[in-house]
């Protein structure tokens, strides 16, 4: 199975933004997968896997983050994680 790369631009909607509990989601969620997920904002990024890594980004509410996945289930991954953004992180607000 060749590995392919997919990639998706999502908003940070949630109050806080990528703080850590959103984070520590996000980097358990990366390792359910086996893919290579990569978080953009600006001229910075992060592997998904990295708490510190994601936090150091300082995603906040309403700005826009690249994610790029490669691997066997790359797709699988970027709907996931989209999902979990889309969702605020389950957060209220």
């Amino acid at each position: 199975m060749s590995e392919h790369t997919v990639e998706a631009t999502v908003m940070i909607l949630n109050k806080m933004g990528l703080h850590a509990r959103p984070a520590s989601q996000l980097a358990r969620l990366a390792t359910q997968f086996e893919a290579t997920i990569t978080v953009h904002q600006a001229d910075k990024s992060a592997d998904a896997g990295s708490v510190l890594g994601l936090m150091m980004l300082e995603s906040q509410q309403g700005k826009s983050v690249r994610i790029e996945v490669s691997g066997p289930d790359a797709s699988e991954a970027l709907d996931a994680v989209v999902k979990l953004i889309s969702q605020k992180f389950n957060e209220e607000g």
